[in-house]
């Protein structure tokens, strides 16, 4: 797929009229039926966000590889949500409890698994006939990415709703910024910057019980065929911010990275450190930088550069045409939801999948870049051939691979 075909597609796609009639929850009932695909932290969340609309939101069916995360997530949801909470006989575990879920009479899921998952649970949702909720990134690798993009577009011709965990897409804040920035008020972007610079997260140590499967996925933020590495998990929604604010993808990407801090083997064989430079296609170029090393500074910030002034790409521009943010910003996490409930019930149609996996891809070519040492370009990213999911989902051995070494690791196309 060359860069001319990928626009061709979007736009033809872009152009695909949806009658509302599709838009709307099952005939015969108001009650929006969710199904939760992930019941980790983030998914518990999810949940908890799509009820906070206030909408007639009930939580039908749950599923996760372990047993322990769903009851731990059920035990919470089921005191939380008291009477909404209706998923009793429904609560399925494995790798393949994803299917059992989909088979469920209800509206929409929340996939919230570690994103190597992502576009087999995507393409099996949208086959089914769910509208989706789906965390961020939502793939890992070129193969991955090319399969969300045929199920986004499978979604539209179904008129199937797709909202990602892109929550500053949701923001107020962030929206009337980016209005106001792609109306011309701070010029031509001629430049632009991002980061998510922190210190170190959650690790679990290693039981002596657990096979190494069931010890990367618990650990799942440190192996690459489970989040990406932490540029492609966390700083998609920074590198995101940009693409909005450029209207576009990166075409190549040159950069470093490396694993200078986190070396112990408990921690996978990710990198703790990226600084990469993007290139668009008029020329602008973004650098971007994401760092989890403790007892370092911290900045998880955006900065636009425009030819008539400056923006955080969210409360404020200064320039020719200043303005600041000054309104009310309600929850990002839950009026991502309320925009899909809002689709459902026959608003405007929504369908945030093929945004989401251009800056997933992004992210992945800032890691394909880092990883080789060598400048990679779109093509490259989006038409590999490495596809890091093991072979079979099975608890059992699974080798980690050595940790990439720029000018030795390749790309595989």
């Amino acid at each position: 797929m060359t860069r001319r075909d990928f626009l061709a597609t979007t736009a033809a796609v872009g152009a695909t009229f949806v009658a509302p009639g599709f838009l709307r929850a099952s005939q015969g009932r108001s009650t929006i039926r969710v199904g939760l695909i992930g019941c980790g932290g983030r998914g518990t969340g999810a949940v908890m966000d799509a009820v906070g609309t206030g909408e007639d939101v009930v939580l039908y069916a749950m599923a996760d590889v372990f047993e322990d995360r769903l009851a731990g997530s059920a035990n919470y949801l089921k005191e939380q949500l008291k009477e909404r909470y209706q998923v009793e006989g429904r609560r399925f575990v494995g790798f393949d409890a994803y299917k059992a879920v989909m088979e469920q009479d209800l509206d929409v899921v929340i996939l919230t698994t570690p994103p190597g998952f992502r576009p087999a649970h995507l393409s099996a949702a949208i086959e089914a006939g769910k509208h989706v909720f789906m965390e961020k990134p939502v793939a890992v690798d070129g193969p991955g990415i090319r399969q969300v993009l045929e199920a986004a577009d499978a979604a539209r011709q179904r008129g199937l709703n797709i909202v990602a965990g892109t929550q500053r897409r949701h923001d107020v804040a962030y929206r009337e910024a980016m209005e106001r920035i792609h109306a011309g008020a701070m010029g031509d972007v001629v430049a632009a910057y991002c980061y998510w610079n922190q210190g170190g997260l959650w690790m679990n140590p290693r039981k002596p019980e657990w096979s190494d499967m069931e010890w990367q996925l618990r650990n799942w933020l440190y192996f690459t065929w489970l989040s990406g590495d932490h540029i492609v998990e966390q700083h998609v929604h920074n590198l995101d911010v940009v693409n909005w604010g450029m209207g576009s993808h990166p075409v190549k990407a040159m950069g470093v990275g490396g694993r200078q801090v986190r070396t112990d083997p408990a921690y996978g064989h990710i990198y703790d450190h990226f600084a990469i430079e993007f290139e668009y296609e008029n020329g602008v170029r973004m650098l971007s930088m994401c760092r989890q090393q403790e007892g370092t500074a911290s900045r998880v910030a955006e900065h636009l550069v425009g030819t008539k002034g400056t923006s955080n790409a969210n409360t404020w521009i200064q320039g020719e045409q200043p303005w600041r943010f000054d309104g009310e910003r309600p929850n990002p996490y839950v009026e991502e939801h309320r925009h899909l409930i809002q689709a459902l019930r026959g608003g405007s149609y929504i369908n945030e999948g093929r945004q989401v996996a251009e800056s997933t891809l992004t992210a992945i070519l800032g890691r394909m870049a880092a990883y080789t040492g060598q400048e990679v370009t779109w093509e490259q990213a989006l038409n590999s051939k490495e596809n890091l999911m093991p072979e079979k989902l099975v608890f059992g051995p699974l080798p980690v691979p050595p940790v990439a070494m720029p000018g030795k690791t390749k790309i595989e196309v």
